[in-house]
């Protein structure tokens, strides 16, 4: 097939080209100069000129918590006009078949743990990523009209839990979670650092996968992609809490100082863990363990410039 790829520049977009499944196929991954997701016109000509079979919308704005509550407005309007115009232009242009990544921030923030699919749209979203969470529930939910009116579409979405891995950023003030951690944790270990610091009790929980687990399981879509789910979580099933996070990446870089926290800091949810009920009735589970993760993460980020 040709497969175009959205966000092939970005962490989800380099774990999926380099899936051996995924790379036997003609892979589209165009940049931002060849085609700007923010413009309705320049998305529709590129898709007209490049006729794909299948598409991987993986692009979007992304950041950790400290860019979404500094940036509200442009998380949810670059994403709303980058998921619009991808989604609207292979409508449009006939392209049926799409598999749409969308992110647990999409559920409630106070609906009981594990999150199953149908829980969208069932509460109020959590506050410090309300715009991102809104502008993913948008791309899914068009997905769905446009399947409903007609049938010879299939936009199928895939809803992950938190990711890290290979390809991650690492700045602190825009990473998420864990290569965020990564870099301060090695970073104390350098320079002989006493203390790291976490924000709040540290006790809340969250899932975060490798995100090569998500490529497998995107080219596990691909092949099956009549059985796939409308909508399908793809997650590990269990959650841990920040400070086991923090512990286990301490382990693998051989931190051995402690940790404080600063309980003035915002935290988000208390927990988000994903259902994988479905996805493993549908056949697949997630294959890399966490300390699996850190280690190929760690060395990616001890790596990089080199």
């Amino acid at each position: 097939m040709k497969i175009l790829i959205t966000g092939a520049t970005g962490m989800v977009g380099k774990n999926l080209i380099e899936h051996p499944v995924i790379a036997q196929n003609e892979i589209l991954k165009p940049t931002r100069s060849e085609m700007d997701l923010s413009s309705k016109e320049q998305v529709e000509t590129y898709l007209d000129t490049h006729r794909p079979d299948f598409v991987i919308h993986a692009a979007g704005r992304v950041g950790g918590i400290q860019a979404n509550i500094k940036n509200p407005v442009a998380f949810l309007v670059d994403n709303v006009d980058i998921n619009r115009n991808l989604i609207g232009a292979c409508y449009k242009l006939g392209i049926k078949k799409m598999i749409n990544l969308g992110t647990s921030c999409m559920y409630p923030r106070n609906a009981p743990n594990p999150l199953s699919e149908g829980m969208v749209l069932q509460g109020e979203l959590e506050p410090t990523n309300e715009g991102y969470a809104i502008a993913k529930i948008m791309a899914q939910r068009l997905c769905h009209y446009i399947m409903k009116e007609d049938q010879s579409f299939h936009f199928k979405t895939m809803i992950p839990c938190n990711l890290y891995g290979r390809y991650d950023h690492f700045d602190p003030q825009n990473s998420h979670m864990i290569p965020a951690v990564i870099r301060k944790i090695h970073e104390a270990l350098v320079n002989g650092c006493a203390e790291v610091e976490i924000w709040g009790s540290g006790e809340a929980r969250r899932e975060f996968m490798y995100a090569g687990d998500l490529a497998d399981c995107v080219s596990k879509g691909l092949v099956n992609f009549e059985t796939l789910p409308g909508v399908m979580n793809v997650g590990l099933g269990v959650d841990y809490s920040v400070n086991e996070y923090y512990q286990a990446v301490a382990e693998v870089v051989g931190y051995k100082g402690k940790f404080i926290h600063d309980l003035s800091k915002p935290v988000g949810m208390k927990q988000k863990l994903v259902s994988t009920k479905l996805a493993e009735s549908w056949g697949w589970r997630s294959k890399v363990s966490l300390h699996s993760g850190i280690e190929k993460t760690l060395s990616y980020y001890l790596n990089l410039g080199k």
